[in-house]
């Protein structure tokens, strides 16, 4: 039985109370039917975690790596997010700040990575929560997280689909057509909340697809990553050659620049707020992790390389658009809502830049989606421990294995957070500030639970650190609350009414509502603490 062998959680013995299953997706673990007619990874889930195998069970290495790979899109978040980058420190503060943010972010990705291998149930980052609070705060660490991280999920999803019809829109601009551009405008944020709801359609549409049909959204999504980058690479700076020329060395890696009007120092650090929002949710390999195959290795290797992999292509494209763009001054003139846009036909003529428009709408699509298959798996494992409302039905698996009841509340969340795009300029931006912010915080909450309440576990997961596990947990708490810091501060000074950063407000929001939650809802109804402590008797058991 050397598949039990995992980590633990509580060196209290679990009571047969407490691991009676309280919902028909939890097991009786003493039940002891299954044998060789199940594998391992069920065997775990069943035996060790208290859940039953739903999720149909096929994904490999590839799906989990493509899960968080496709769902980050370094390559669309740094184009994205480019003009609030270099706005805050310049170009010196930009790339500078994206090398410390890709050291940290390895270590947060390894320190989660073991976490997941010890712990591989869809969820993932709520349930690691809950294990790293141990018997006395893990039920509260796991409802805060699990309000924390569903949120994140869902408002990325409908940032994304903001993101794509901007690229869209922005040809109104490049064309010249008689519209507005200006958000300001109720006819353009019309305009915009109606192409954004159509993006979002259709990227959640496929959401509703046949688990074999989603080989090939991962080949496909990671296939348009690679191809954006590498047309990035190429055409770029060949049209750059022929239109206005590059920026010079010394402007690249020394030119500082103050967008923000914060004081020098803190003008620099904000160049974290936007390195930080590159490179976060690659937990999302673990969302998926009980639709994959020998999860405790595979999804705890598909989080740790998906970050590495979209830190690394995302650094030689931060340098390649610093030397490509235009002076800053240039850059913040254009009208576009996405300005990226009018770079493109600045360099590739109106033919084609509407090639390159549409490579990142159809990336912005494809990560949208495989977002909604790492969100919607996320909100299923919180429904199915009784965290939500309605979470009977949300938690409900179709006959095809399919969390499709979860799928229709991200898609129906997700939309009506879009509404806000038609309030104000501003409504939208706060949600959207707010997206990274729960999943950080969560990072950080993770790491203090590990560091301070269960220091010696997972000394047996699959995938471990060993003695670099303790300094490494540390390191990532230490990080991931700095950036939560910055991610918290105002983006630009002197701060009114239109530059309030309302995520401190809405993050207040979200907490409250997990800490309503866990005091309203029975411990009975919940995935009682002891469950993870039977990980640590069934080590006891198969290793006296």
């Amino acid at each position: 039985m050397a598949s039990i062998k995992r980590s633990s959680t509580s060196n209290a013995p679990p009571s047969e109370g407490d691991l009676k299953p309280n919902n028909p997706l939890q097991s009786d673990f003493n039940d002891e039917e299954e044998s060789s007619s199940i594998d391992s990874d069920e065997r775990y889930l069943k035996r060790a975690l208290g859940y039953k195998q739903s999720l149909h069970r096929q994904w490999g290495f590839f799906e989990s790596f493509a899960a968080s790979f496709a769902a980050l899109y370094s390559v669309g978040g740094i184009r994205t997010t480019f003009t609030i980058g270099v706005g805050a420190g310049g170009p010196a503060a930009y790339w500078s700040s994206y090398l410390i943010t890709c050291v940290f972010v390895f270590i947060t990705a390894a320190v989660l990575a073991e976490i997941c291998s010890a712990l591989p149930a869809a969820g993932s980052i709520y349930f690691w929560a809950a294990e790293s609070g141990g018997r006395r705060y893990g039920r509260l660490f796991g409802f805060i997280v699990a309000w924390w991280s569903t949120t994140a999920w869902t408002t990325f999803v409908a940032s994304n689909c903001q993101a794509a019809a901007n690229f869209l829109l922005s040809e109104i601009t490049v064309f010249g057509l008689d519209f507005p551009t200006d958000p300001s405008d109720i006819k353009f944020r019309a305009l915009q909340w109606i192409v954004s709801e159509g993006f979002l359609c259709l990227a959640i549409g496929m959401n509703y697809f046949d688990p074999k049909t989603y080989r090939t959204i991962f080949r496909v999504a990671t296939g348009i990553i690679l191809l954006d980058f590498f047309m990035n690479i190429i055409w770029l700076p060949i049209a750059v050659s022929k239109s206005y020329g590059f920026q010079d060395a010394k402007y690249v890696f020394t030119q500082t620049y103050n967008e923000t009007g914060a004081p020098p120092v803190w003008n620099w650090m904000l160049s974290f707020y936007v390195t930080a929002g590159i490179l976060v949710g690659f937990e999302a390999s673990g969302h998926i992790s009980e639709e994959t195959k020998n999860a405790s290795v595979v999804a705890a290797r598909a989080i740790f390389t998906s970050a590495v992999a979209s830190a690394v292509i995302g650094f030689p494209l931060v340098i390649l658009f610093l030397f490509c763009l235009p002076d800053l001054n240039t850059l913040y003139s254009f009208g576009a809502p996405q300005p990226f846009v009018e770079i493109y036909a600045m360099t590739m003529g109106r033919g084609g830049h509407v090639v390159m428009n549409v490579v990142c709408i159809v990336g912005l699509i494809f990560n949208t989606t495989v977002a909604g298959v790492a969100s919607s798996r996320l909100i299923w494992a919180v429904a199915r421990d009784g965290v939500l409302p309605f979470s009977g039905w949300i938690s409900k698996v179709s006959d095809k294995k399919e969390p499709r009841n979860a799928i229709i509340v991200m898609h129906v969340v997700a939309a009506l957070l879009l509404c806000t795009i038609l309030a104000s300029p501003v409504a939208f931006t706060s949600l959207v500030s707010a997206a990274g912010v729960p999943t950080i915080t969560a990072y950080a909450l993770i790491a203090f639970g590990r560091f301070f309440l269960t220091p010696r576990q997972f000394q047996n997961s699959p995938w471990s650190l060993g003695r670099w596990s303790r300094p490494l947990t540390f390191i990532a708490l230490v990080w991931n609350l700095y950036l939560a810091a910055v991610l918290f501060s105002p983006l630009y000074f002197p701060v009114t009414g239109q530059t309030f950063n309302y995520s401190p407000v809405i993050f207040g929001a979200i907490t409250i509502l997990g800490i309503i939650t866990y005091l309203a809802t029975p411990e009975d109804k919940w995935l009682p603490a002891a469950r993870l402590g039977r990980v640590h008797q069934l080590e006891e058991e198969h290793n006296p």
